[in-house]
């Protein structure tokens, strides 16, 4: 819905206007400005004295392109912003042909929402288009790639020349998105800070705390700050009662994500339930299908980490959100994704318990799964991600029931291998130590002869155990080395 914001002297005149295109008064409404106040949106016009102007687009729902303004009043380009608005641009490029600068910045706006390429970047010699300039730079498809101290330039240059601290803290909060996607997590949170000192609106003042806080939520690893994590806790529930008081449930449903996340991170896991669960029903109701893929991700993934520890009735429903996931990011659509949820699948469903005689079917389609994961995520291109995938698809061989036609231990020891050949001690010594110890484990469940000791695999996994030792210091680790080894040597001696 289209809100028109303005005084009684230009009530009439845009009644008209709008009545003179079919049903278009069902998608806009008109208001007093001196009654209702306009939110911070791209979906809203404001009409007075002044002419044509806009509010700050606070509300993310367009792409943040400043246009012109104030512009005369004409009906021609009032109906053309309401069109452009509506995603009519044949009809609002022809309605504003006599606003060329206007139609520019709508045509900048276009190009970013649809991802078209830019054949060129507008001159930054003035606050407008210095930020559009960077916006274009950070966000847009441009034919020759700008330099990052180039974009970085366009947005300090825009700041230094912002007309007053709510279009200052505007630019600033998409430069410190821009630090943040480039990992400058430090000088992002430093711009927003500062950003959040300017005399601003409510409105603005929660949209950094927001950005803010997805900062800080990055900056969580183990072990966690107990500081900052309550700082973001905090955070996130002012955010949020903000987002529920002032009716904004997409931005709610974001930082309920976020907030079952931190929860989760606090072993809270209800709570952390709780958020998801509510996010997945705000995100179904708006009909935001893969932010609601995503919550569902969220959803299963904390599930099926409860149900890892001991809470078995988790399974089903970690499976089920994936699932559900899975029919938005599909194979096609979204490859990456598809293959993350393939892999969790793959691990649930080697876990998963129920009846012996349908074992077989759990394992068929767990491998089904982790092998649509391998086809993503190649050894060539992501080592990292398919290390770790063929560590998991080794400890599901083992969960495997017997076949007749393959041995699932050697298919396993072969998995092992192939996420060792990655994981190097000089690169991932951790994860190496982790797949070593799982290596031996299997180890005890290979073919070794019925009436003979086999020394090669005596061998082999001796040597594994001494590599664990020199890898790791870590007393637990170094226990269940020296009760592999007391294993080993008491085989060694029955035979």
């Amino acid at each position: 819905m289209i809100s028109i914001y303005t005084t009684n002297s230009f009530e009439s005149a845009i009644k008209n206007a709008i009545s003179a295109e079919p049903r278009l008064d069902e998608l806009v409404a008109i208001k007093n400005i001196s009654e209702d106040e306009p939110t911070a949106s791209a979906n809203d016009i404001i009409i007075d004295d002044r002419g044509i102007v806009f509010t700050i687009d606070w509300h993310n729902v367009s792409p943040p392109i400043l246009l012109t303004q104030p512009l005369s009043y004409h009906a021609a380009t009032l109906l053309g912003l309401i069109f452009a608005r509506l995603g009519n641009y044949e009809r609002a490029y022809t309605l504003l042909a006599h606003e060329p600068f206007l139609l520019q910045e709508i045509d900048m706006q276009v190009r970013l929402a649809q991802n078209v390429e830019f054949e060129f970047i507008p001159a930054a010699n003035d606050y407008r288009s210095a930020h559009n300039a960077a916006v274009i730079a950070h966000y847009g498809e441009v034919a020759n790639p700008i330099a990052f101290e180039e974009i970085r330039h366009s947005y300090y240059s825009a700041m230094a020349t912002a007309p007053n601290d709510e279009l200052k803290a505007f630019t600033a909060k998409h430069y410190a998105t821009l630090l943040a996607d480039t990992g400058d997590v430090k000088n992002a949170e430093l711009i927003i800070l500062e950003a959040a000192k300017y005399a601003l609106t409510e409105k603005a003042r929660v949209e950094l705390k927001a950005l803010l806080s997805s900062i800080w939520l990055g900056r969580l690893v183990v072990p966690y700050d107990e500081q900052l994590m309550t700082q973001l806790k905090e955070l996130l529930w002012e955010c949020l009662t903000y987002y529920e008081k002032n009716n904004r449930p997409l931005q709610a449903a974001l930082i309920l994500m976020d907030a079952s996340q931190v929860a989760n991170f606090n072993d809270s896991f209800s709570e952390a339930l709780g958020y998801i669960s509510k996010a997945v029903d705000l995100l179904r109701k708006e009909e935001q299908p893969e932010l609601l893929a995503q919550a569902q991700m969220r959803k299963g993934t904390l599930l099926y980490t409860w149900a890892q520890q001991g809470n078995i009735q988790f399974y089903k429903g970690a499976m089920e959100a994936l699932q559900e996931a899975a029919k938005v990011f599909t194979r096609e659509a979204a490859p990456q994704q598809f293959a993350e949820i393939q892999h969790l699948l793959g691990i649930i469903y080697s876990e998963i318990p129920d009846e012996a005689k349908k074992k077989g079917v759990w394992a068929a389609v767990s491998s089904s799964s982790f092998k649509e994961a391998l086809n993503f995520f190649t050894k060539e291109q992501y080592p990292y991600e398919y290390a770790t995938i063929c560590n998991h698809y080794a400890n599901a061989y083992i969960k495997y029931p017997a076949s007749r036609n393959s041995d699932n231990v050697a298919k396993a020891l072969e998995m092992f291998n192939e996420a060792l050949e990655i994981r190097t001690a000089d690169r991932y010594p951790i994860e190496r130590t982790l797949t070593l110890l799982n290596y031996v484990e299997a180890s005890w469940y290979a073919d070794n002869g019925q009436d003979e000791f086999n020394e090669v695999r005596f061998n082999d996994m001796t040597a594994k155990l001494l590599e664990i030792e020199a890898l790791s210091k870590d007393p637990n680790i170094l226990k269940e080395v020296a009760e592999q080894r007391s294993r080993l040597q008491g085989l060694k001696a029955l035979m």
